[in-house]
């Protein structure tokens, strides 16, 4: 049931307030300092899905002022082993999420909002719980791991389904990672952020910091373990 409350409506306000400041500092960007964003953010995750090599991992095709490059999806798909999978989503009618497999640019079509889906056969919402490193847009993610998308909900209801052990990681612009977020009962906590200049940071929502990662390790835990 939705909350009604007037906390609950201070909170929806300051996230839309979040959302319009957020999205002006993406557009006061550059070309070039977003393309050199795309290409430190993109090599960042490259790197980490070389070493990790999950079987299954879900991305997304970075589309206007988003970090990552359009073609992070192949990036990825080049960085894993040859007989893992790469999921990209798939907006449906009542703004889920569905997943196909990316096979490669050419089995993208466009879809609504300039978003670029993949065309393959939809393997159904939960497909994402089989993921074990699952790539995640944001505006802004704080020290806890609460991220701020757009607000239509989509992603809170995909991570609802991504098991515990899972990686979950968002690439961001420089100064995107912030102190703290406005977060609702909804809202679904990431592990990692990626960032042009500081590269892999993993959260911890216990102590509400961020910690670089070492080329090997991610916050005491191997991940490829």
């Amino acid at each position: 049931m939705p909350d009604f409350s007037d906390e609950a409506e201070v909170t929806r306000v300051t996230k839309r307030d979040a959302r319009v400041r957020l999205l002006a500092g993406r557009r006061a960007l550059d070309g070039a300092t977003r393309a050199e964003s795309a290409v430190r953010v993109q090599a960042e995750l490259v790197t980490l899905v070389r070493r990790l090599r999950p079987r299954r991992m879900t991305a997304y095709v970075p589309v206007g002022t988003e970090p990552g490059g359009a073609d992070l999806a192949e990036a990825l798909r080049r960085a894993l082993p040859a007989d893992a999978e790469l999921l990209l989503p798939v907006l449906r009618a009542d703004l889920d999420l569905d997943w196909a497999a990316y096979t490669g640019p050419d089995a993208l079509a466009a879809a609504g909002r300039g978003i670029r889906e993949p065309i393959g056969p939809r393997l159904g919402v939960h497909a994402v719980s089989g993921a074990e490193v699952v790539v995640v847009p944001a505006l802004a993610v704080d020290h806890r791991g609460r991220r701020l998308g757009r607000g239509g909900g989509s992603y809170d209801r995909a991570l609802a389904r991504v098991p515990a052990a899972s990686l979950t990681v968002v690439p961001l612009h420089d100064g995107e990672l912030v102190e703290a977020l406005p977060a609702e009962p909804h809202d679904r906590p990431v592990r990692a952020v990626v960032t042009p200049s500081d590269g892999m940071r993993t959260l911890d929502a216990g102590l509400g910091t961020a910690q670089s990662v070492a080329p090997h390790t991610s916050a005491g835990r191997t991940w490829s373990e």
